[in-house]
């Protein structure tokens, strides 16, 4: 049984580390549908996909704060420095190049 102590705890931090990961849900019909890119997604789509597991549906916060007002707080290059290079228990690029820049832009509107 002291074999498997290790393996579980990697094994949870796996688990824990993959939550907050790309999502792959599809439209969750949100009327806020942020700005479109060329692939047809909005902000808010590549929100619910990638970061709601962990910041909640509706930016009320779970296991990663709360961002429902987060643009009082932090401007979009602040917000795009913290997806870009995660840090403080959220991992690095969860979200990249222009799928961040747009949630960086529409999450710093959250005022």
């Amino acid at each position: 049984m002291k074999k498997l102590g290790p393996y579980l705890l990697i094994a949870g931090i796996v688990v824990g580390l993959s939550a907050c990961g790309g999502g792959g849900g599809g439209n969750t019909g949100s009327s806020d549908q942020g700005s479109s890119s060329s692939s047809g997604e909005s902000a808010s789509q590549i929100f619910k996909q990638n970061c709601a597991t962990c910041h909640g549906e509706n930016l009320e916060g779970k296991s990663g704060p709360a961002l429902n007002h987060i643009g009082k707080k932090l401007s979009k290059q602040d917000i795009l420095k913290q997806i870009k290079n995660g840090g403080g228990g959220m991992p690095a690029g969860v979200i990249k190049g222009d799928q961040a820049e747009k949630v960086a832009s529409w999450l710093a509107d959250k005022k």
